[in-house]
């Protein structure tokens, strides 16, 4: 058995007067936010307008933007919660994550072809947003559990994994190949940091690389998208289309860009230019210099992050506050590598700027997190047992 250490019980984690938030990681966020509000407006626009009848420009940019206010309310609150709360709260999350993601299975609604949607009480929610926040509270404790047992297969390689299997199995019974992809990445991540041997990691990844190949030879709509990737020239009027369209918005805008709301594959042209492929908008209207300014800040952020990660006062934190980060970092250079086709289309979004109201929620709050963790950076930091 591992052993539990608890040095956690005779700690106040309470936030102490004159402890604040890292002000330039807030700033940073809130910058995200506000610019990729800008971007999704001029990037729906059109859309929008066709969707209505051509009666309301703002249609998708008044929901994203009720969504970014309960984001917020969300940042702040978590912002004031000690991280210590979360891993109390790990496996409650984590079971309620599961619950939410096999209730898709039954009562799931299907959006653009995909049933990974469920309504409450009228509102409708990705489960899947929640499962990434509970796997990564739930690695982060399982890592402060596990201490130096994490070199060992029993706990590095098994633990971590059956936890990991908890939320990636419902996720294949709903073909979310994507989500599957992101989690599974952002897990190998944090059982690095755990301590997890890199040979235990290499066999993983090739186990996880064999099951790809599986999925994609028996899920056609999958393998469409492995042949769009490699050869898009060839089926130009349909699997081919999307990414030609994203390539043509790159091009289109050069060096300066067309300038803002000036895109014009934005005007049905290109599918899901409000979406996935919104950072194709911005290359075509803000140019290299625009979206190079875009991809600085997202560096900047994630940078930011891990600089709160390191500084954390315990263990627990640091792996909580870096796999957080981890997380945006994945995302971000997933959805930018399809939309410059490097990558196949995995239907990942850019944090911040994409719409989806669950995900941009669930981000804030996440970001909130991690502002709560930023309070301890002027702590004296606990001595534990080195992994």
């Amino acid at each position: 058995m591992a052993r539990d250490r608890k040095p956690y019980a005779k700690e106040d984690r309470r936030p102490r007067a004159g402890e604040k938030v890292d002000i330039p990681f807030l700033i940073l966020i809130l910058a995200l936010l506000a610019v990729g509000l800008v971007m999704l407006y001029s990037a729906s626009f059109a859309q929008s307008m066709y969707d209505t009848g051509y009666e309301i420009s703002t249609r998708y940019l008044q929901k994203q933007a009720v969504c970014a206010v309960l984001g917020l309310l969300c940042m702040w609150g978590f912002s004031r919660i000690p991280s210590q709360f979360w891993m109390k709260a790990a496996w409650p999350v984590y079971g309620l994550s599961i619950v939410l993601l096999l209730s898709v299975l039954v009562m799931g609604e299907s959006v653009n072809g995909a049933k990974r949607w469920i309504n409450i009480a009228g509102i409708q929610f990705q489960p899947s947003e929640i499962a990434k926040f509970a796997m990564i509270v739930l690695f982060a404790r399982l890592t402060r559990l596990f201490g130096s047992d994490a070199k060992d297969f029993r706990h590095g390689v098994l633990g971590f994994s059956l936890a990991l299997l908890g939320i990636l199995v419902p996720l294949a019974l709903e073909k979310h190949l994507s989500a599957i992809m992101l989690m599974g990445m952002v897990g190998v991540s944090m059982m690095f940091v755990a301590g997890t041997r890199l040979r235990w990691l290499g066999a993983g990844a090739a186990a996880a690389a064999i099951f790809v190949v599986i999925y994609v030879t028996f899920m056609g709509y999958a393998g469409d998208r492995i042949t769009a990737w490699l050869h898009p020239e060839q089926d130009p009027g349909d699997t081919g289309y999307q990414i030609l369209q994203s390539l043509y918005a790159i091009g289109s805008g050069g060096l300066f860009g067309l300038g803002l709301g000036k895109s014009r594959q934005k005007y049905l042209y290109l599918p899901f230019q409000y979406n996935d492929y919104i950072f194709a908008v911005i290359c075509e209207e803000l140019g290299l210099i625009g979206a190079l300014g875009i991809i600085a800040l997202f560096a900047a952020v994630i940078c930011r992050g891990y600089w709160i990660a390191l500084r954390a006062r315990d263990r627990f934190s640091t792996v909580l506050a870096a796999g957080l980060v981890t997380l945006i970092a994945v995302q971000t250079a997933l959805n930018l590598g399809v939309v410059t086709n490097l990558l196949p289309s995995t239907g990942i979004a850019l944090p911040f700027f994409s719409y989806g109201g669950t995900a941009l929620a669930v981000n804030l709050g996440e970001m909130g997190v991690v502002l709560s963790i930023s309070r301890q950076r002027n702590q004296t930091k606990i001595q534990e047992d080195l992994l």
